[in-house]
């Protein structure tokens, strides 16, 4: 388990550099101390890079590459790629004055995720929020805010959900707390948008969303919120994500992952299906 406090959006990328980085040494069986020589570093300095901890020079991974017997071009030109794809500045870089350090972090891991899998309890997840409802959670969650940061901040939501059109779109799971939808957040007008667009979305090929009824009193609900992050890249485990108060934490451990995997699956099979979801979503949008 770790807490994340750092803001870099190369973050899924230096993961993945420094897992091959690793392989490839080990392959190769040259030690950490001898990597680092290499490159006028220690063997400190590899270990964390080999733990995407720190921020990678081009010139660094490609001595590395030669020292561990990389002479394939292209296989040295995709992972110099990586190098400069870690390096790039994210589209959120521009919201630092209004985001945390540790949700700039989970936006890297969001944009590089295959799958999400999520369980909300108070709130329509923000991957599917509208522009009314998002605003209204979010001056829920920040009663102090200007209303430039409160824009600003909806600004993110929004470019956030670009990711389930994009020509790459995650596959996005969400079970969504009964409560949530009759929780009149921003009011009836807002809500009933908030409605329609949950129809539409749930009828997108990589949407799948379930409503976990009203007086369920199952054991698996008392996980509380999460999500579960999947990538395509092999060097990369599955990652729960726990948002807490003033930071977030991950859970990378096999063991953890499966227990909230296992968690979700139950959470489906205790919630309605998508079929009956869409059914209950149009009830409730002739009751609003």
């Amino acid at each position: 388990m770790s807490t994340v406090q750092t803001g870099s959006g190369g973050t899924v990328r230096r993961l993945l550099l420094g897992s091959q980085l690793r392989r490839l040494r080990e392959a190769r069986g040259v030690s950490r101390e001898d990597a680092g020589y290499e490159i006028r570093a220690s063997g400190s300095k590899i270990a964390r890079m080999e733990l995407g901890r720190v921020s990678f020079k081009e010139r660094d991974v490609a001595d590395l590459l030669t020292l561990y017997g990389v002479g394939d071009e292209r296989e040295r030109a995709a992972l110099l790629g990586l190098v400069r794809e870690a390096n790039a500045t994210p589209w959120w870089h521009g919201y630092a004055d209004v985001l945390p350090s540790w949700f700039q972090t989970y936006l890297g891991f969001e944009e590089a995720a295959c799958s999400i899998a999520s369980y909300e309890v108070q709130f329509v997840p923000g991957l599917l929020q509208t522009e009314g409802y998002a605003r209204a959670v979010i001056r829920l969650g920040l009663p102090g805010g200007t209303a430039s940061e409160i824009e600003r901040r909806v600004e993110v939501r929004l470019r956030r959900q670009l990711l389930l059109t994009a020509e790459r779109a995650p596959q996005l799971v969400a079970v969504v707390d009964e409560a949530a939808l009759r929780r009149p957040c921003g009011g009836p007008e807002v809500m009933r948008g908030q409605l329609e667009q949950l129809l539409r979305l749930s009828e997108r090929p990589n949407v799948l969303l379930q409503v976990m009824p009203l007086g369920f009193d199952g054991l698996a609900a008392e996980s509380g919120a999460f999500s579960v992050l999947g990538f395509p890249e092999p060097d990369l485990p599955e990652l729960v994500y726990l948002e807490q108060f003033t930071t977030a934490l991950y859970l990378d451990r096999p063991r953890e992952v499966a227990e909230y995997t296992a968690t979700l699956d139950r959470l489906r099979a205790d919630s309605l299906s998508p079929e009956d979801s869409r059914r209950l979503l149009t009830s409730l949008l002739q009751e609003a």
